[in-house]
Protein backbone atom coordinates (compact mmCIF):
# COMPACT_ATOMS: atom_id res chain seq x y z
CA UNK A 1 0.00 0.00 0.00
CA UNK A 2 1.55 3.58 -1.34
CA UNK A 3 2.05 6.38 1.51
CA UNK A 4 -1.49 7.95 1.45
CA UNK A 5 -3.26 10.48 3.52
CA UNK A 6 -6.85 9.08 2.11
CA UNK A 7 -7.04 5.98 3.37
CA UNK A 8 -5.28 3.23 5.44
CA UNK A 9 -2.91 3.51 8.25
CA UNK A 10 -1.51 6.67 7.09
CA UNK A 11 -5.39 8.40 7.15
CA UNK A 12 -5.55 7.11 10.80
CA UNK A 13 -2.67 8.59 12.26
CA UNK A 14 -2.92 11.79 10.37
CA UNK A 15 -6.41 12.28 12.61
CA UNK A 16 -5.01 9.84 15.35
CA UNK A 17 -7.58 7.04 14.90
CA UNK A 18 -8.20 3.99 14.68
CA UNK A 19 -8.42 3.07 11.24
CA UNK A 20 -9.02 -0.33 9.53
CA UNK A 21 -8.95 -0.17 5.65
CA UNK A 22 -9.39 -2.31 2.52
CA UNK A 23 -7.86 -1.48 -1.12
CA UNK A 24 -9.09 -2.09 -4.19
CA UNK A 25 -6.88 -2.11 -7.63
CA UNK A 26 -9.70 -3.71 -9.27
CA UNK A 27 -9.57 -1.53 -12.24
CA UNK A 28 -5.85 -0.43 -13.92
CA UNK A 29 -3.37 1.67 -12.63
CA UNK A 30 -6.19 3.13 -10.26
CA UNK A 31 -7.11 3.04 -6.61
CA UNK A 32 -10.41 2.61 -4.88
CA UNK A 33 -10.28 2.12 -0.99
CA UNK A 34 -12.75 2.02 2.26
CA UNK A 35 -11.21 2.84 5.99
CA UNK A 36 -13.46 2.67 8.58
CA UNK A 37 -12.16 5.50 11.19
CA UNK A 38 -13.00 5.36 15.28
CA UNK A 39 -11.64 8.75 17.03
CA UNK A 40 -12.77 9.03 21.09
CA UNK A 41 -10.83 11.61 22.47
CA UNK A 42 -11.43 15.04 20.61
CA UNK A 43 -8.43 17.03 21.38
CA UNK A 44 -9.78 20.39 19.88
CA UNK A 45 -6.54 21.28 17.12
CA UNK A 46 -7.18 21.46 13.82
CA UNK A 47 -6.30 17.77 12.01
CA UNK A 48 -3.21 17.94 9.89
CA UNK A 49 -3.71 18.14 6.43
CA UNK A 50 -3.81 14.71 3.86
CA UNK A 51 -0.98 15.58 1.23
CA UNK A 52 -2.23 17.26 -2.08
CA UNK A 53 -3.25 14.20 -4.09
CA UNK A 54 -5.32 13.57 -7.30
CA UNK A 55 -7.97 11.84 -5.35
CA UNK A 56 -11.29 12.51 -3.65
CA UNK A 57 -12.71 11.11 -0.64
CA UNK A 58 -16.86 10.55 0.53
CA UNK A 59 -17.22 10.22 4.00
CA UNK A 60 -20.02 8.28 5.34
CA UNK A 61 -20.65 9.37 8.95
CA UNK A 62 -21.90 6.44 11.89
CA UNK A 63 -22.40 8.57 14.32
CA UNK A 64 -23.67 12.96 13.98
CA UNK A 65 -21.03 15.70 14.34
CA UNK A 66 -23.35 18.33 15.65
CA UNK A 67 -20.70 20.91 15.00
CA UNK A 68 -18.37 20.90 12.11
CA UNK A 69 -15.65 23.34 11.61
CA UNK A 70 -13.99 22.84 8.31
CA UNK A 71 -11.62 24.31 6.07
CA UNK A 72 -10.84 24.02 2.90
CA UNK A 73 -7.42 25.22 0.75
CA UNK A 74 -6.95 27.24 4.11
CA UNK A 75 -9.84 28.70 3.63
CA UNK A 76 -12.94 28.54 6.34
CA UNK A 77 -16.60 26.76 5.51
CA UNK A 78 -19.70 28.19 7.20
CA UNK A 79 -20.05 26.27 10.07
CA UNK A 80 -22.57 22.77 9.75
CA UNK A 81 -23.36 19.96 11.20
CA UNK A 82 -23.07 16.31 10.05
CA UNK A 83 -26.14 13.85 11.00
CA UNK A 84 -26.27 10.55 11.43
CA UNK A 85 -25.62 8.39 8.79
CA UNK A 86 -25.15 11.62 6.40
CA UNK A 87 -21.91 11.59 3.40
CA UNK A 88 -19.60 14.39 2.47
CA UNK A 89 -17.35 14.86 -0.01
CA UNK A 90 -13.39 16.19 0.09
CA UNK A 91 -11.38 16.91 -2.54
CA UNK A 92 -7.49 15.92 -1.62
CA UNK A 93 -6.35 18.66 -4.08
CA UNK A 94 -7.78 20.95 -1.62
CA UNK A 95 -5.74 20.06 1.41
CA UNK A 96 -8.92 19.63 3.83
CA UNK A 97 -8.94 19.89 6.99
CA UNK A 98 -11.68 20.43 10.13
CA UNK A 99 -11.75 20.90 14.14
CA UNK A 100 -11.27 17.66 16.20
CA UNK A 101 -14.00 18.56 18.59
CA UNK A 102 -16.00 15.54 18.00
CA UNK A 103 -15.16 11.92 18.82
CA UNK A 104 -16.36 10.28 15.60
CA UNK A 105 -17.44 6.49 13.78
CA UNK A 106 -17.02 7.03 9.90
CA UNK A 107 -16.24 4.77 6.87
CA UNK A 108 -14.26 6.88 4.41
CA UNK A 109 -14.12 6.08 0.87
CA UNK A 110 -11.37 7.06 -1.60
CA UNK A 111 -11.41 7.83 -4.94
CA UNK A 112 -8.34 8.20 -7.03
CA UNK A 113 -8.86 10.52 -10.17
CA UNK A 114 -7.88 7.83 -12.27
CA UNK A 115 -9.90 5.04 -10.89
CA UNK A 116 -13.23 7.88 -11.73
CA UNK A 117 -12.07 8.56 -14.81
CA UNK A 118 -11.76 4.63 -15.87
CA UNK A 119 -15.13 4.12 -14.67
CA UNK A 120 -16.46 6.62 -17.07
CA UNK A 121 -14.49 5.37 -19.88
CA UNK A 122 -15.86 2.34 -19.19
CA UNK A 123 -19.36 3.48 -19.24
CA UNK A 124 -18.66 5.29 -22.26
CA UNK A 125 -19.21 8.70 -20.36
CA UNK A 126 -17.09 12.25 -20.44
CA UNK A 127 -14.17 11.95 -18.36
CA UNK A 128 -14.62 12.96 -14.55
CA UNK A 129 -13.26 15.83 -13.75
CA UNK A 130 -14.68 17.11 -10.49
CA UNK A 131 -17.45 15.44 -8.16
CA UNK A 132 -20.05 18.04 -7.43
CA UNK A 133 -20.07 19.10 -3.38
CA UNK A 134 -20.27 22.22 -1.42
CA UNK A 135 -17.75 22.31 1.42
CA UNK A 136 -18.69 21.04 4.84
CA UNK A 137 -22.53 20.76 3.10
CA UNK A 138 -23.71 16.83 4.04
CA UNK A 139 -26.42 14.62 1.95
CA UNK A 140 -28.36 12.05 2.40
CA UNK A 141 -27.41 9.39 0.27
CA UNK A 142 -29.09 6.24 1.05
CA UNK A 143 -26.80 3.85 -1.45
CA UNK A 144 -23.71 5.00 0.82
CA UNK A 145 -25.91 4.05 3.69
CA UNK A 146 -26.69 0.91 2.89
CA UNK A 147 -22.84 0.12 1.56
CA UNK A 148 -21.21 1.28 4.98
CA UNK A 149 -24.04 -1.11 6.76
CA UNK A 150 -23.12 -3.82 4.69
CA UNK A 151 -19.37 -3.28 4.87
CA UNK A 152 -18.95 -3.01 8.76
CA UNK A 153 -18.98 -6.28 9.73
CA UNK A 154 -15.75 -7.08 7.73
CA UNK A 155 -13.77 -4.04 8.62
CA UNK A 156 -14.17 -6.24 12.53
CA UNK A 157 -13.32 -9.58 11.24
CA UNK A 158 -10.92 -8.52 8.05
CA UNK A 159 -9.89 -11.68 7.55
CA UNK A 160 -13.41 -12.74 6.28
CA UNK A 161 -13.50 -10.51 3.43
CA UNK A 162 -12.04 -12.09 0.31
CA UNK A 163 -10.16 -9.71 -2.00
CA UNK A 164 -13.44 -10.95 -4.82
CA UNK A 165 -15.95 -9.91 -2.55
CA UNK A 166 -13.94 -6.54 -1.62
CA UNK A 167 -13.41 -5.64 -5.39
CA UNK A 168 -17.12 -6.29 -6.02
CA UNK A 169 -18.55 -4.27 -3.90
CA UNK A 170 -15.68 -1.31 -4.75
CA UNK A 171 -17.11 -0.75 -8.14
CA UNK A 172 -19.98 -0.84 -7.06
CA UNK A 173 -19.65 1.75 -4.80
CA UNK A 174 -17.27 3.50 -7.67
CA UNK A 175 -20.12 3.45 -9.93
CA UNK A 176 -22.71 5.16 -7.52
CA UNK A 177 -20.49 7.97 -6.64
CA UNK A 178 -19.33 8.42 -9.97
CA UNK A 179 -22.75 8.56 -11.48
CA UNK A 180 -24.43 10.46 -8.23
CA UNK A 181 -21.57 13.15 -7.51
CA UNK A 182 -19.78 12.77 -11.29
CA UNK A 183 -22.95 13.18 -13.28
CA UNK A 184 -22.05 10.43 -14.99
CA UNK A 185 -24.16 7.99 -17.09
CA UNK A 186 -24.92 4.90 -17.11
CA UNK A 187 -25.97 3.01 -20.46
CA UNK A 188 -28.83 0.70 -20.45
CA UNK A 189 -28.20 -2.84 -19.88
CA UNK A 190 -30.23 -4.94 -21.88
CA UNK A 191 -31.02 -8.86 -21.50
CA UNK A 192 -28.10 -10.11 -22.96
CA UNK A 193 -24.62 -9.18 -22.52
CA UNK A 194 -23.37 -12.29 -20.53
CA UNK A 195 -20.24 -13.98 -20.48
CA UNK A 196 -19.48 -16.09 -23.80
CA UNK A 197 -19.39 -19.69 -23.01
CA UNK A 198 -15.47 -20.08 -23.22
CA UNK A 199 -15.04 -17.38 -20.78
CA UNK A 200 -17.88 -18.35 -18.24
CA UNK A 201 -16.32 -21.80 -18.16
CA UNK A 202 -12.66 -20.48 -18.01
CA UNK A 203 -13.71 -17.97 -14.93
CA UNK A 204 -15.32 -20.80 -13.06
CA UNK A 205 -12.29 -23.44 -13.69
CA UNK A 206 -9.72 -20.81 -12.70
CA UNK A 207 -11.91 -19.98 -9.36
CA UNK A 208 -12.17 -23.38 -8.32
CA UNK A 209 -8.70 -24.29 -9.26
CA UNK A 210 -7.37 -21.58 -6.45
CA UNK A 211 -10.09 -21.93 -4.12
CA UNK A 212 -8.26 -21.99 -0.78
CA UNK A 213 -6.91 -18.72 -2.40
CA UNK A 214 -7.93 -14.97 -2.19
CA UNK A 215 -8.19 -14.44 -6.06
CA UNK A 216 -8.95 -10.65 -7.13
CA UNK A 217 -12.22 -9.66 -9.65
CA UNK A 218 -8.99 -8.00 -11.90
CA UNK A 219 -7.44 -11.68 -12.30
CA UNK A 220 -10.30 -13.29 -13.23
CA UNK A 221 -11.54 -10.46 -15.49
CA UNK A 222 -8.10 -10.70 -17.34
CA UNK A 223 -8.23 -14.24 -18.06
CA UNK A 224 -11.96 -14.00 -19.39
CA UNK A 225 -9.99 -10.68 -21.43
CA UNK A 226 -12.47 -8.05 -20.19
CA UNK A 227 -12.46 -5.74 -17.73
CA UNK A 228 -13.52 -6.41 -13.98
CA UNK A 229 -16.60 -4.02 -14.23
CA UNK A 230 -17.68 -6.14 -17.44
CA UNK A 231 -17.04 -9.41 -15.98
CA UNK A 232 -18.63 -8.63 -12.63
CA UNK A 233 -21.67 -8.00 -14.34
CA UNK A 234 -21.66 -10.34 -17.35
CA UNK A 235 -20.87 -13.13 -14.67
CA UNK A 236 -24.55 -12.42 -12.54
CA UNK A 237 -25.86 -12.00 -15.96
CA UNK A 238 -24.96 -15.58 -17.21
CA UNK A 239 -25.17 -17.27 -13.49
CA UNK A 240 -27.67 -15.56 -11.68
CA UNK A 241 -25.48 -14.49 -8.83
CA UNK A 242 -21.85 -12.42 -8.34
CA UNK A 243 -18.84 -13.84 -8.45
CA UNK A 244 -17.88 -13.65 -4.34
CA UNK A 245 -21.50 -15.78 -4.36
CA UNK A 246 -20.36 -18.48 -6.56
CA UNK A 247 -17.02 -19.24 -5.12
CA UNK A 248 -18.45 -18.77 -1.68
CA UNK A 249 -20.86 -21.53 -2.84
CA UNK A 250 -18.54 -23.63 -4.08
CA UNK A 251 -15.91 -23.46 -0.76
CA UNK A 252 -18.93 -25.19 0.68
CA UNK A 253 -19.92 -28.08 -2.12
CA UNK A 254 -16.16 -28.97 -1.50
CA UNK A 255 -16.02 -28.43 1.95
CA UNK A 256 -18.98 -31.43 1.99
CA UNK A 257 -17.50 -33.28 -0.42
CA UNK A 258 -13.96 -33.22 2.61
CA UNK A 259 -16.65 -33.50 5.27
CA UNK A 260 -18.25 -36.55 3.74
CA UNK A 261 -14.63 -37.94 3.67
CA UNK A 262 -14.45 -37.69 6.99
CA UNK A 263 -10.26 -37.81 7.07
CA UNK A 264 -9.59 -33.90 7.85
CA UNK A 265 -10.53 -32.18 10.86
CA UNK A 266 -13.09 -29.31 10.31
CA UNK A 267 -10.38 -26.30 11.40
CA UNK A 268 -8.41 -28.38 8.21
CA UNK A 269 -11.79 -28.47 6.23
CA UNK A 270 -12.10 -24.52 6.51
CA UNK A 271 -8.67 -23.63 5.69
CA UNK A 272 -8.68 -26.06 2.45
CA UNK A 273 -11.70 -24.38 1.80
CA UNK A 274 -10.57 -20.60 1.68
CA UNK A 275 -12.16 -20.05 4.96
CA UNK A 276 -10.65 -17.91 7.44
CA UNK A 277 -10.55 -19.99 9.98
CA UNK A 278 -13.07 -22.79 11.83
CA UNK A 279 -15.84 -19.93 12.91
CA UNK A 280 -16.15 -18.49 9.59
CA UNK A 281 -16.38 -21.88 7.71
CA UNK A 282 -19.32 -22.50 10.68
CA UNK A 283 -20.98 -19.16 9.97
CA UNK A 284 -21.67 -19.54 5.79
CA UNK A 285 -21.76 -23.45 6.47
CA UNK A 286 -24.71 -22.84 8.52
CA UNK A 287 -26.55 -19.75 6.24
CA UNK A 288 -25.71 -21.93 2.93
CA UNK A 289 -27.09 -25.70 4.55
CA UNK A 290 -28.98 -24.60 7.46
CA UNK A 291 -27.07 -26.76 9.61
CA UNK A 292 -23.56 -27.00 10.90
CA UNK A 293 -20.47 -29.13 9.63
CA UNK A 294 -20.38 -31.15 12.28
CA UNK A 295 -24.19 -32.01 12.22
CA UNK A 296 -23.78 -32.40 8.23
CA UNK A 297 -20.31 -34.76 8.56
CA UNK A 298 -22.44 -36.83 11.71
CA UNK A 299 -25.26 -37.25 8.95
CA UNK A 300 -23.51 -37.52 5.61
CA UNK A 301 -20.07 -39.48 6.32
CA UNK A 302 -19.02 -42.27 4.24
Amino acid sequence: MRDSGGYGEGFGKRLGAQATSFVSRALRKSTIAATELRYDSPSFELSTPPKEEDAFMVGHYLVGCPSYLYWESGRPAPASAIGQGQTIIYDLKRQPTFLLNHGFHTVHYYFSRAALSALSEEAGASPIDELQYKPALATDDPVMRNMSAGLLPFFGRPEEASVLFMDHVMLAIGIHVAARYGGMRLRREGARGGLAPWQEKRAKEMIVSRLGEDISLAAVASECGVSARHFSRAFRQSTGISPHQWLTRQRVETAKRLLAANELNLTQVALACGFADQSHFTRVFVALTGTSPGLWRRNNAI
